[in-house]
């Protein structure tokens, strides 16, 4: 366990929550006591620039880079007046670096070992299994893992590939050898 990870452990801590409060700010993170944690949390490159909603629940084994944001879409309307109520991250989600999941409405939840790539901006729930990417984010495809994606579905915006080697090939991407 990393110190990042674990004074995010510990920032609940009766005597010295606000001193590791202060601690994570030093890194650059914020992580409200009121943010639900589960057992396993990874946090690469000391989490720096991460930024996570009070009503956030992390799952087990999430896996988090620096520079994620973790929000609702309207900032500016007060918590009460705001359709938000919480983001999930379910079991084994990663979100890659720089990536924002921001909630307009509702609940967002994010499936359990769904990847969520570098600079993504997700506005929305997604399943399990699942790769996102792109801004506005959007299903790029399934990670493949003991539970991959059922087998009459496809990956979204994929167009199958011939790898054949095409013969005679000339175009300015090929070379002959010398």
């Amino acid at each position: 366990m990393s110190l990042v990870t674990a004074l995010i452990h510990r920032r609940r801590h009766r005597l010295f929550g606000r001193l590791v409060q202060e601690a994570l700010a030093l890194y650059g993170m914020e992580v409200p006591a009121a943010v639900q944690i589960g057992p396993g949390l990874t946090v690469f490159h000391r989490g720096f620039g991460t930024v996570l909603h009070p009503y956030t629940t992390l799952g087990a084994d999430v896996t988090l880079y620096n520079g994620v944001t973790i929000g609702r879409a309207d900032p500016w309307v007060p918590q009460e007046a705001s359709p938000m109520r919480r983001v999930v991250l379910e079991d084994g989600v990663v979100v890659c670096a720089g990536a924002k999941i921001i909630c307009k409405n509702g609940v967002l939840t994010v499936g359990a070992g769904t990847i969520v790539g570098a600079n993504a901006v997700l506005t929305r729930s997604t399943g399990p299994g699942e790769i996102w990417a792109g801004v506005p984010a959007r299903r790029v495809g399934w990670r493949r893992a003991a539970d991959a994606a059922p087998v009459d579905s496809a990956p979204v915006d994929s167009a199958p590939v011939d790898s054949a080697p095409v013969e005679g090939a000339t175009g300015a991407g090929s070379r002959s050898a010398p």
